[in-house]
């Protein structure tokens, strides 16, 4: 199976969540500035989810071009993925809503970690299914990222009960990590096509 049809359901699961967190963010009712500031940690948290969702997506796209076809385990392991980055909504108000209270941000790391586990997961079933030596085994045989990204968000987890907003700032170290598409993916193609 081509991955045609994966990706554009991927594309509007996504778009859906980044809809859904901004929805959120309720209008106050008066025109002062004033009347924002209340709203900021919601706005911050949801800041910080649409970075989170736009890297997904944009890793998830340089994924699916290096992969050439699909089974049902790819399927299922996209499928994981898509469910825990569905939580992404939830985890992101409650957070914003209780301004970044141990036990919000403690669950919204271990969101993240669950997020990044299935993205890992996702990996696997497609370097399983394409094997070793196709484009995705080959650019995936470095995993360094992926160790730093697991540990820091356990770590994150395990510090947000004592102070959150450390945790915070591991979580969106580990972010910037992930900001700029995976070299490795691109790198790969660029080798094959020359």
């Amino acid at each position: 199976m081509t991955t045609n049809r994966l990706e554009a359901f991927s594309d509007g699961v996504l778009a859906i969540i980044i809809t859904i967190m901004v929805l959120e963010l309720k209008v106050p009712h008066g025109s002062d500035f004033e009347t924002l500031i209340p709203l900021f940690p919601k706005f911050l948290s949801y800041l910080f989810s649409f970075i989170y969702v736009g890297i997904y997506w944009n890793n998830h796209h340089h994924l699916f071009q290096a992969i050439e076809k699909v089974n049902g385990k790819v399927l299922l392991a996209n499928l994981g993925l898509l469910f825990w980055l569905s939580l992404l909504p939830f985890v992101t108000g409650w957070m914003g809503e209780n301004h970044f209270a141990e036990n919000t941000v403690a669950l919204y790391g271990f969101v993240l970690l669950m997020c990044a586990l299935s993205f890992l997961f996702l990996e696997k079933s497609a370097i399983k299914h394409e094997g070793e030596e196709s484009n995705i085994g080959q650019a995936l045989a470095n995993r360094w990222k992926e160790r730093i990204s697991t540990t820091g968000y356990f770590s994150g987890i395990v510090l947000a009960f004592f102070y959150p907003i450390a945790s915070i700032v591991i979580f969106y170290s580990i972010a910037l990590l992930w900001l700029m598409p995976d070299q490795r993916i691109e790198k790969r193609l660029n080798q094959k096509s020359t």
